[in-house]
């Protein structure tokens, strides 16, 4: 407004002038509305500001000062086009817009968080305050402990990193006659050393330059003093054994995933958690010869499901 009057004074009553005076006063009038709105996100957020979210808003703070100004500098450029001589406002009737404001959002979405308020000194005679103020310090040191790690989530096959790979040669072990040792491409810079005890289930020439399914996070282990980086994925009885056959299109990396299980792998699963334990007794085959967990298919997005070749409603290790 103080804009708008002085230009009025200084030229008179012009309709040019009538009109920047208008949209004068709708800016004051939206400014105003904006520092409504960051009061009312300060008094919705007291205790549930961080470091991060109070550098946001002084940002958005900043940029929002830079608009109005643009706006105001816009209003004056075209009224000078039209031949009214106005002059560009004195620096200090810029509106300063409050302390870290951040612009208004539909009501569907959450309000960005506001800094905590910054607690008082009590009196030097008074020792209830100064409690109270070591234990808000504490509440706010809680709020920012990092969420709880993975392994302690919900335990389900989401857990487990299964992927399809292509073992590119197999051999038998040098030091155990039931275990091969394979080169599987896992969709990674290099190929995964696997050991897999196969050789009375799949003949050597079988292993060669085949798809198949693999857990991939299981902790590395050493088996007859070579380690063994991952796990081939088998539909298996007590006297049969077939690995399980990716879709076809699949290539080694895919992913193999879950519907209704949409979590993501651990990195690597924790032993002492029991993860693969836990969630095997449920992996099967189902009477089509697909696997599943818990009756959802093994699938690789876009290319189909991974099925045994003949064993149906058998379980999967």
């Amino acid at each position: 407004m103080f804009l708008a009057r002085s230009l009025f004074r200084m030229s008179g009553h012009t309709p040019s002038l009538m009109r920047l005076e208008q949209r004068a006063a709708e800016a004051d009038r939206i400014i105003e509305y904006l520092k409504h709105q960051v009061q009312l996100l300060k008094e919705k957020s007291m205790v549930q500001a961080t470091v991060k979210e109070e550098k946001m808003l002084m940002v958005e703070n900043t940029k929002l000062k830079k608009e109005i100004e643009e706006l105001k500098r816009q209003l004056l450029e075209k009224e000078r086009r039209r031949g009214v001589t106005v002059p560009m406002p004195p620096a200090d009737s810029s509106v300063q817009c409050a302390s870290k404001p951040s612009a208004p959002e539909p009501t569907a979405k959450p309000a960005p968080a506001a800094p905590a308020p910054a607690v008082k000194s009590p009196p030097a005679n008074s020792t209830e305050p100064k409690t109270k103020a070591k234990a808000e310090k504490k509440g706010e040191k809680s709020e920012k402990k990092a969420p709880p790690p993975q392994e302690d989530a919900k335990v389900d096959v989401s857990r487990l990193d299964l992927r399809v790979g292509r073992i590119v040669t197999a051999k038998k072990h040098p030091d155990a006659d039931s275990l091969y040792v394979e080169e599987v491409d896992v969709g990674e810079a290099a190929p995964r050393t696997v050991v897999s005890g196969l050789v009375k289930h799949i003949p050597l020439e079988q292993m060669q330059n085949r798809m198949a399914v693999l857990l991939c996070n299981l902790k590395p282990a050493k088996m007859r003093g070579v380690v063994s980086q991952a796990m081939v994925m088998c539909a298996s009885s007590p006297d049969k054994v077939e690995i399980l056959d990716p879709p076809s299109g699949a290539e080694p990396g895919d992913r193999v995933s879950f519907q209704g299980f949409p979590g993501e792998p651990d990195k690597e699963l924790n032993p002492k958690k029991k993860v693969w334990e836990q969630v095997q007794p449920d992996l099967r085959t189902d009477n089509q010869g697909v696997a599943t967990y818990k009756g959802a298919a093994f699938e690789v997005a876009g290319k189909g499901v991974c099925k045994a070749q003949t064993m149906t409603n058998a379980g999967i290790k």
